[in-house]
């Protein structure tokens, strides 16, 4: 009996990391189909050539893939996978499967922030303005989770608590939002707006660089506290039992989500359900066993992201509709596709 145990568990193992290996490929189609698509259709042996030849090789052809496409399609991949890394470990320390990186307000302080930006030209001092509406907009949404953890530390607040914390911030963070609309001008309000509706057309190898710095230094941390997670899921009590610090391992998970999305929304503005829909697929997939759902997650949110990336470019020829209005089409359809399914398999 034992034996078959371990045969079992050993196949389950390698049915997920298959799994893995597979979202893997997947993303890679994804991405390179992204470089591929835009105004000028490129063939795909076209833009391999011009990848594997380097940014120095010159030509018409390297300065489309490599100045135009490639930072768009990089920023997709990489936003995609730290918001659904993000709502992966969200929906674990929270106990809510519809919660995700903007439940806490995340989104709607990196708003403000931007709008303070936009309409009023408000933000710290000795920053450049070309860089002033994301550090706006990344300050706010780290000052909201700290004010949130803050919050609850003092209250000693738990769980649900925390989730009603943050949604009350999530409408006092919206209001401020909507009054400073009401004084903005038409252009200052024309930006504001634009930049609401998310658009990876702002990504440059600079912004690049500090997402995946962000990633980077996340992912070690979210891969430490796996175990500590996944033991959250089968409840605080059992997971004291089995010696986790759980205060400590939601606090870390929270910061975790902060930077995460303080970074994302901070580049691109605000992007819904990839945080939502990447680790409800996730889970469908590979389990709770966040050794897994962890990574697991992050492909499928670089996956959806990429694709619809690709969908925004195609909607209407010859425009780039902004990512944000993509994913909220794809991905109700998408989420309540999951659900269903879900609730037939149960």
């Amino acid at each position: 009996m034992a034996g078959e145990a371990a045969a079992g568990y050993r196949r389950l193992i390698l049915r997920r990391a298959l799994l893995l290996a597979l979202l893997t490929l997947l993303l890679l189609a994804a991405f390179l189909l992204d470089v591929a698509t835009g105004p000028a259709r490129l063939p795909l042996s076209t833009v391999t050539d011009a990848l594997l030849a380097g940014r120095g090789a010159g030509g018409p052809m390297s300065v489309i893939v490599w100045d135009v496409r490639l930072p768009y399609a990089i920023m997709a991949v990489l936003v995609g996978a730290a918001l659904a890394l993000a709502g992966a470990e969200m929906q674990t320390v929270l106990d809510n499967p519809l919660a995700s990186p903007f439940t806490l307000g995340v989104s709607s302080a990196a708003s403000l922030g931007a709008a303070l930006a936009i309409v009023l030209g408000t933000g710290l001092p000795f920053v450049p303005m070309d860089w002033l509406i994301p550090t706006n907009a990344f300050v706010f949404a780290l000052a909201a989770m700290l004010l949130l953890q803050f919050l609850a530390r003092l209250r000693g607040a738990g769980v649900q608590a925390l989730v009603l914390f943050g949604i009350a911030l999530v409408f006092a963070f919206n209001a401020l939002v909507a009054l400073i609309q009401f004084v903005a001008t038409e252009q200052a309000l024309q930006q504001l707006v634009f930049w609401s509706m998310g658009s990876l057309a702002r990504s440059s190898w600079d912004k690049i660089a500090i997402l995946a710095a962000a990633l980077a230094l996340c992912i070690p941390f979210s891969a430490r506290a796996a175990w500590r997670l996944t033991a959250l899921r089968l409840g605080e009590d059992r997971a004291r039992s089995f010696g986790v610090d759980t205060e400590a391992t939601r606090r870390g998970s929270l910061l975790r989500v902060s930077l995460l999305a303080g970074v994302s929304v901070a580049f691109v503005g605000t992007i819904g359900f990839v945080g939502l829909v990447g680790p409800h697929a996730a889970r469908l997939m590979v389990g709770e066993d966040h050794r897994f759902f962890l990574p697991a997650s992050a492909l499928c949110g670089a996956l959806l992201l990429s694709l619809s990336s690709v969908a925004g470019k195609l909607v209407v020829p010859g425009l780039l509709v902004p990512i944000g209005i993509v994913t909220a089409l794809v991905g109700v359809p998408v989420f309540l596709a999951l659900v269903m399914g879900r609730g037939r398999v149960s």
